[in-house]
Order: structure tokens, then C-alpha cells, then sequence
């Protein structure tokens, strides 16, 4: 029988989440600031990880390394999503940001590779080119005319 691994659940999982706060980032932009959207979206994960401080046991005491570490990692985290925020609503379309930004692992493999000296493989480095061919076609903007609507009306008969 054929068996999901749990990481793969929670990485659907993640996906799904990830994209739908995608659609909800763009929506918030276009009636409130980026800066305010930015302050709900930070006070939503203030009260996720408030939740989690009670609902699992946390290990407090770490090195002064790892803390740095994590916070580092929030605080680049959240102005990640700060300047996203911005990207749309400056008038990014929400089909190009949130795929443009979405290769923020581009970034990781880079320095996995240059600094940690990581291999990858001839696989994965198509895979790193195709994604980066993927953001230069979402990137183009077309002329208005030929564009495909998936929610436009068909054209009147003349």
C-alpha cells in the first residue's frame, strides 16, 4: 500500500496555507496600508505562537548562538513579508509577487552550495534553472489585448 511520509503531509499542508495567505496578503494591500496588513499578519503570529508556548512543551534554556539564530531568522522572516506586503500593494499582481517570492529558496541552495558545501545534483540544478526561467515568464508584462480571463466574458458578436 502506498504510504504518505508525514513531513510531505505537513509540507501539502504548508503549501496550501502558504497560497492561500498569498491571495489574502493581496486582498488586505488593496484596501489597507502594507504597514498596517503587515502589523495584523505579525499579530496573527504573535497569538499562534502565544497558543504554542501552552499547547507544547518548550526547552527554554538554549545557547545564546541558537536564540540569535532564531530570532535572526524571525526578524528576516518578517521583513520578508513586510517588503512583500509592499510589492503588492505598489501594484504587484499577486500571480507574479507570490511566485517571484515564493523562490526564496533559490537564496538557501546558494548558500548551502557556496558556503556549507553542499552538493547538489544535475537533477536539482535544472530544477534551480527552471524555476528561475518560471519567474522571468510570470514576470513579463503582456499588452492588455491577447490576455487569456479565466473570468472575463466572451467577447460580443459583432
Amino acid at each position: 500500500m502506498f504510504s504518505i511520509p508525514p513531513w510531505l503531509v505537513f509540507a501539502g499542508i504548508a503549501l496550501l496555507l502558504w497560497g492561500a495567505s498569498g491571495i489574502t496578503q493581496k486582498l488586505a494591500t488593496n484596501l489597507i496600508s502594507s504597514p498596517l496588513s503587515f502589523l495584523w499578519f505579525a499579530l496573527a503570529m504573535i497569538a499562534i505562537s502565544v497558543a504554542l508556548m501552552f499547547l507544547e512543551p518548550m526547552n527554554w534554556r538554549v545557547r545564546p548562538l541558537v536564540f540569535w539564530l532564531a530570532a535572526a531568522g524571525g526578524a528576516l522572516n518578517g521583513l520578508g513579508a513586510l517588503t512583500s506586503f509592499a510589492a503588492l500593494e505598489s501594484g504587484g499582481k499577486a500571480s507574479i509577487v507570490i511566485s517571484v517570492v515564493s523562490l526564496y529558496p533559490l537564496v538557501t541552495v546558494g548558500f548551502a552550495v557556496s558556503v556549507l558545501r553542499e552538493r547538489i545534483t544535475a537533477r536539482q540544478v535544472i530544477g534551480v534553472v527552471l524555476a528561475i526561467v518560471a519567474v522571468v515568464l510570470l514576470s513579463q508584462e503582456s499588452s492588455p489585448s491577447p490576455a487569456i480571463s479565466l473570468t472575463a466574458e466572451p467577447p460580443e458578436p459583432r
